[in-house]
């Protein structure tokens, strides 16, 4: 499970993980497309850099008009132009104290929001830029120690936490990948980082003025902030730590009312998290496991009626992340290897997930009901040779015929899309993806969690 996702750190990472990688040139990349084999899709290489990374799977990738998706590189923050699937620099680093750290494409307007670091006075500033223009503005500076993680869906607020007395800092939550790769040590620093209960504030910052409104104390730990799609004043977030020991979801509105848990635990080691907003902001969606490990589910909350949904799936099926269509048909899991949470035989794909409700006729409902379904799934793309110690992070394009995700299968990280529909009988380029993989980077990877046997 996806440890956190702190936007500053995106660009170093990189930075550190080009500087220890080999040098990759163009004859020795990855094909730019090829058909899966043991699926029948076709798989498309988006990004020309390795080492280039999306973003985490919740945070919005695509510009308002669909035509433009945002990536990290090690130079700099790039887009992609969706149609033709040309890239170009958008914002680009200027050495590691100038790294701009991407946090959100805008919802209302064709920008990346960003952070960057004054070389000579070390402050953090919020910045916009273009993705028709290439103009990046400056909007406002973070006081220090100030972390920023969302912006809201007309762009005029961001949000985030600060440690109320800096001096007394938990062990550090990164490792030598930072924000793309889980730790080794995971499970122990997640129940240290809860157990030492440091005084968090959360914060949403006005971007036009600077204005800091305190939206909640805590000694929880506050994590993965993520404002509606549609709803300004709206924001999510999730009190962090294993999950069996903490009520995960919440909500808040940006002047600090209607403080809101999405889902109260009724089971000992019931699990909710990993949550997501559906692309009309109307409902929370997120991995529910009752009990943990055991029996799996994607659920969802209706904000506006309260009402519940929950699709089963089988373990094979359960991923470390899932996302769905911006019309709710389809969902989409990135899968996981034996060492996760569900500890699944065979859980390394890329799948699709079609969900179906199972509600006969005549059965009895209520309102207060959880609306019952399950997913039927498809592979879409083996990731055997993938190493989930980097979560692969699926999201749909926005005309949904694309899964798109990033994989270390090649040794470099590349960000790669997958097409919904299979592809045409009788394709030249059918390639096994393991054994393609294994061209490049033969090392066969250790399953998260798992030790390898000497």
């Amino acid at each position: 499970m996806f440890l956190t996702t702190i936007a500053r750190r995106h660009a170093q990472a990189l930075l550190i993980a080009a500087a220890l990688s080999p040098a990759v040139h163009a004859a020795d990349a990855p094909p730019a497309t090829w058909v899966d084999k043991d699926t029948g899709h076709r798989v498309w290489r988006l990004t020309p850099e390795p080492s280039s990374s999306s973003l985490y799977f919740n945070y919005t990738a695509f510009t308002p008009d669909g035509k433009s998706m945002v990536y990290n590189a090690t130079d700099g923050i790039h887009a992609l132009d969706l149609a033709s699937r040309k890239t170009r620099l958008l914002v680009p680093n200027h050495g590691a104290r100038g790294a701009a750290r991407t946090i959100a494409v805008g919802r209302k307007t064709n920008s990346v929001f960003y952070l960057s670091d004054d070389p000579a006075t070390h402050v953090s500033a919020i910045y916009k830029a273009s993705f028709d223009t290439g103009l990046a503005t400056k909007l406002v500076d973070l006081p220090a120690g100030f972390r920023v993680d969302s912006i809201n869906a007309d762009e005029t607020q961001a949000a985030g936490t600060y440690e109320e007395h800096p001096t007394a800092r938990a062990p550090r939550q990164d490792t030598l990948g930072g924000p793309l790769r889980q730790p080794e040590n995971k499970g122990q620093m997640m129940e240290r980082r809860l157990a030492s209960r440091l005084p968090l504030v959360l914060f949403a910052l006005n971007l036009n003025d600077g204005k800091v409104t305190e939206l909640l104390h805590s000694t929880d730990w506050i994590n993965h902030l993520l404002f509606s799609p549609t709803d300004p004043g709206l924001l999510m977030y999730c009190h962090e730590g294993p999950w069996q020991k903490v009520d995960r979801i919440w909500t808040i509105r940006t002047d600090g009312s209607h403080n809101t848990l999405v889902h109260k635990r009724t089971m000992a080691m019931e699990i909710a998290g990993h949550e997501f907003w559906g692309q009309d902001g109307k409902t929370i969606w997120y991995d529910w496991q009752y009990p943990k490990g055991a029996s799996f589910y994607v659920a969802g909350l209706d904000l506006a009626t309260g009402k519940r949904t929950a699709y089963h799936m089988e373990r094979n099926d359960w991923s470390i992340h899932f996302n769905v269509t911006g019309d709710g048909s389809l969902f989409a899991g990135d899968g996981g290897d034996p060492g996760q949470v569900a500890r699944a035989p065979d859980g390394e794909w890329i799948v699709l997930l079609k969900p179906t409700s199972v509600l006969g006729e005549g059965a009895m409902n209520a309102p207060d009901y959880w609306q019952a379904g399950v997913f039927k799934s498809e592979h879409l793309v083996n990731m055997a040779q993938h190493d989930y110690h980097l979560e692969p992070n699926v999201r749909f394009s926005p005309d949904q015929k694309l899964v798109i995700f990033r994989t270390n299968m090649f040794g470099p990280t590349y960000v790669l899309g997958v097409e919904v529909d299979k592809a045409a009988a009788g394709a030249k380029d059918l390639m096994s993806t393991p054994e393609l993989a294994r061209k490049f980077n033969p090392r066969k990877p250790v399953p998260t969690n798992v030790k390898a046997v000497p």
